[in-house]
């Protein structure tokens, strides 16, 4: 009998991932159209820096980071909390990795808005927050919503830095990815191929969406924001 329970875990990864990344993307994106200059530009460089790296070697940097003999590991067994092998361990990796889809994608959309109509708010009073709230995120709307849909899939399809930092826990930590290739370890092609059909069918639907949404067929964040 066909367990499903990797694809139950997959899309709670995939989901809390995409919510993270649209919380942590927004406010890097936000944070770095503000600034200039050559540090700016550098640590821009590293937040992008898990789009040029094997998810494995992104794993293992995970790994160091919240290992148990690390600072950071250590200070979290303190409070009784383990973050390797655990379900958490899911969603930090696929946040790690989809998180300069999300990044990339709100900074572009953010340049697309009228700086003028921003710098007109701010006469009138608005603040900063106001701004971010009610002027920028509504007009760069369809770049976010494309990113979040990519974010979704990229985490979605999130292998090696999965397996480096949660392991391949049945029920828990094993996603579509994870089960896909050990059903391949042990010979079960049948598996496999069903378990791969399953997560190309959630992808083709989210890309659907994406397609659908995109205005006239072209990438949401393309056109300039009026």
């Amino acid at each position: 009998m066909m367990d499903w329970s990797p694809v139950i875990v997959s899309l709670k990864t995939a989901l809390c991932a995409t919510l993270a990344t649209f919380v942590l993307g927004i406010v890097a994106a936000r944070w770095r159209i503000k600034r200039r200059g050559r540090l700016v530009e550098l640590l821009d460089g590293m937040l992008l820096f898990p789009l040029a790296l094997p998810p494995t070697v992104v794993g293992l940097v995970l790994l160091m980071i919240f290992g148990r003999q690390s600072p950071v590991g250590q200070l979290l067994e303190s409070f009784g909390i383990s973050i390797i092998f655990s379900w958490p361990a899911t969603v930090i990796a696929a946040t790690a990795v989809a998180f300069p889809i999300m990044y990339q994608t709100a900074k572009g959309a953010f340049l697309q808005v009228n700086g003028e109509l921003l710098d007109a708010a701010r006469v009138f009073g608005y603040s900063e927050r106001r701004i971010l709230w009610e002027l920028m995120l509504p007009l760069a709307w369809p770049g976010i919503l494309a990113g979040l849909i990519l974010t979704f899939v990229r985490a979605l399809g999130e292998f090696g830095a999965t397996l480096m930092l949660a392991g391949n826990i049945p029920g828990k930590t094993q996603t579509i990815p994870i089960a896909i290739f050990f059903h391949v370890e042990g010979g079960d092609m049948g598996g496999a191929l069903l378990l791969s059909c399953v997560i190309v069918g959630i992808s083709v639907c989210a890309l659907f969406v994406f397609a659908r949404l995109s205005p006239d067929g072209h990438h949401p964040s393309v056109g300039k924001v009026r």
